[in-house]
């Protein structure tokens, strides 16, 4: 047996091991280069990243809602405010069954069937992950109460929030309007982020006019929170920036007044400053209490409002439309005077009738004995129908259409608040495209005195009055004054004073219509006689009496036998002091009878006040 013994290469193998090792060393030195490479990344270089997905976990971003600008009027009495409460609001996506929960809730706090009505019509309505209202202004004792056992609904919050508050109630509903919860439309409108944690917005009126100023900016805080969402603290602040207070043209005074004249009644009254546009009163009754629509009204109470026969949501001053009767005769006397159609010393026969040549009908003047020979400012002054029949039928239905444009008839007046009617001038063209149906010349005698087709709102009549007395001026008229800031205080114009003249009419010829309109007030045998006597103050004025129904020409009747809701409408326009005008008005009292009887009263009412600082009562 022989043993054999190999022998290796000591340096090779030396060799080797060496490069084994210096192998394993850098494949090493590059994992840890590899590590130190990604530990710098993760814990530097994506620092922010991580830290952000850290804090998204504990820290939320929860917008504040700015406290909306106040509403005052122009002698700064407070028309909407915001007023501190607590509500109980529910937040749908982190609850499982919301019937459960609102019956256990309702063991703690009284929740009405109303409550619940108008908690699922606003959970229809809501955005995403927003709370929904179960009750408004709760007491001290459910605050109470519910934060005894406010662990058991990590959905439900008390919050506190600043509720609008109309502390005139009806008295300027249909100026101010109100402001409602967000939906859907309101949405489409304004821009989303700046509204994100706010409830309400205007709806109708100056609340929704000036919703850009009023609103204000949104704020935000970074608040930390704990696993259950509840707020630890807060971490970072942008205070929101309030909207702006507003003050409107309106004088508080004169729209109580207003307000008060037309007590028990269907109407309107608007009063105006001829020399701005200035709306210094505007009533449309009966009103309506605009509180009701803050958080949501009740169905009963929305149905009593809407099915009322007395439509007490309607703005009468504003999307009412009557035929103007005889208020309408000083815009077309001086458009005959303008065409040449009539002189201020022309005059006509009249018999109490007036009858188209080759027809049997008759036309009859509200005096049915007749006035006599009557001239242009006896024409105004004794309100003679006769006499502007004929000046109708000498004009022609173009003519006349086209002269009451110029006075801003058939068109919106351009008032701030949105909702306005147009109204309606008659015409051939307008007859044949939507009655398909020829113009006869007895229905251009119709529109004469203010009667048929031809249709008016109150703020149409009161612009078009104080065209009267500014010699045709026409200004836009407007509702707010100027804006002012919650914490410098700062004014700033909201309008830009807007005009337009009506040039094609003499001088003389505005001094006829006007004087004609004086007559009217305080002549011998003016129709508003009685409105004019011991006046401090020279008004002008003209009465009108519309028709409701039609009443056949040789039908005798009484107005006390007819319905009263098919008696004539009452109305009246005027402005004072006659020489240097600073307010005009137009008031319609609907069904009222006579404009001399019911209107004229109420626009001297107004005027004491306003010119004199009389006020009764």
């Amino acid at each position: 047996m022989s043993i054999q013994f190999e022998f290796k290469d000591i340096v090779e193998e030396t060799r080797q091991v060496k490069r084994r090792v210096l192998i394993t060393g850098i494949a090493m030195l590059l994992l840890f280069g590899f590590l130190i490479t990604r530990l710098i990344y993760l814990q530097i270089i994506q620092h922010d990243h991580f830290i952000t997905l850290s804090q998204n976990n504990r820290v939320k971003v929860v917008p504040i809602a700015p406290i909306r600008g106040l509403i005052y009027s122009r002698d700064g009495v407070l028309l909407a405010e915001n007023q501190p409460a607590f509500s109980l609001e529910v937040i749908p996506e982190k609850v499982n069954d919301l019937d459960v929960l609102l019956s256990e809730i309702s063991l703690i706090i009284d929740i009405r069937e109303d409550d619940i009505a108008r908690f699922w019509k606003s959970l229809r309505e809501k955005r995403r992950f927003e709370s929904v209202p179960l009750k408004f202004n709760l007491n001290e004792a459910e605050v109470a109460r519910f934060s005894v056992q406010n662990h058991r609904f990590p959905a439900v919050e008390v919050i506190a929030r600043p509720y609008r508050r109309y502390p005139e109630n009806e008295l300027t509903a249909h100026i101010i309007g109100y402001v409602g919860r967000i939906d859907d439309n309101d949405l489409q409108t304004v821009d989303v982020s700046n509204y994100l944690g706010s409830t309400h917005i205007g709806k109708i009126g100056v609340e929704k006019a000036y919703e850009n100023i009023l609103h204000g900016q949104v704020g935000h805080q970074q608040v930390e929170v704990n696993a259950q969402g509840r707020v630890i603290r807060v971490l970072e602040r942008t205070p929101p920036i309030p909207g702006k207070n507003i003050f409107l043209t309106i004088d508080i005074g004169l729209q109580k007044i207003a307000m008060k004249s037309l007590q028990g009644k269907r109407g309107a009254i608007v009063a105006m400053d001829p020399a701005n546009g200035d709306i210094l009163a505007l009533v449309s009754a009966p009103s309506y209490d605009p509180n009701l629509f803050v958080n949501g009204i009740d169905y009963e109470t929305y149905n009593s409002l809407l099915s009322s026969k007395d439509t007490p949501l309607v703005n009468r001053a504003l999307q009412g439309t009557y035929p103007p009767g005889s208020t309408i005769k000083p815009f077309l006397g001086l458009t005959a005077l303008t065409y040449g159609i009539r002189e201020p010393d022309d005059t006509i026969w009249c018999p109490g009738w007036y009858r188209l040549k080759g027809s049997s009908h008759l036309y009859r003047d509200w005096k049915r004995e007749g006035h006599g020979e009557v001239d242009f400012n006896y024409a105004i002054m004794q309100s003679c129908d006769v006499y502007y029949y004929d000046t109708a039928n000498d004009l022609g239905i173009t003519r006349l259409h086209d002269g009451l444009v110029n006075f801003g008839f058939s068109n919106k007046t351009g008032i701030d608040i949105g909702g306005e009617a147009a109204g309606l001038l008659p015409s051939p063209e307008w007859k044949r495209k939507t009655y398909d149906q020829p113009w006869y010349p007895g229905e251009t005698l119709i529109a004469g005195i203010g009667q048929g087709s031809l249709l008016v709102t109150p703020l149409q009549l009161v612009n078009a009055t104080a065209s009267l007395a500014n010699n045709g001026k026409l200004y836009a008229p407007h509702l707010a004054a100027v804006s002012a800031d919650q914490i410098s205080h700062e004014r700033n114009d909201i309008q830009t004073i807007r005009s337009s003249e009506i040039g094609i009419y003499q001088a003389a010829q505005w001094e006829i219509i006007k004087q004609a309109m004086i007559d009217v007030v305080h002549g011998e045998r003016g129709t508003a006689r009685g409105s004019g006597y011991n006046s401090k103050f020279r008004m002008a004025g003209k009465t009108g009496t519309a028709q409701v129904i039609a009443i056949a020409q040789d039908e005798e009747y009484k107005e006390e036998d007819i319905p009263e809701e098919l008696q004539d409408h009452a109305l009246f326009i005027a402005f004072a002091p006659a020489e240097e005008p600073s307010i005009a008005v137009a008031v319609i009292v609907e069904n009222g009878g006579s404009g001399s009887s019911s209107a004229a009263p109420i626009a001297r009412q107004l005027f004491d006040y306003y010119l004199a600082g009389y006020q009764e009562g």
